[in-house]
């Protein structure tokens, strides 16, 4: 059970970082997408990073 909060704990600060990182310049984190924009990496990243948080919290 440590392990999945520890893997989890680490999923979404990453998922944050690329976040930030893509607030700064989306296309280093959208790379496969035609049209890289900071909503998209909003949509993307902050999703999963909630979704992982969430997650955290319930194990």
């Amino acid at each position: 059970m440590d392990f999945l909060k520890l893997l989890l704990r680490f999923a979404s600060i990453t998922s944050i970082l690329l976040l930030v990182l893509g607030l700064y310049k989306p296309w280093v984190v959208l790379w496969w997408e035609d049209t890289q924009n900071r909503k998209k990496v909003v949509l993307l990243y902050g999703s999963v990073a909630l979704t992982l948080w969430i997650l955290h919290l319930l194990v």
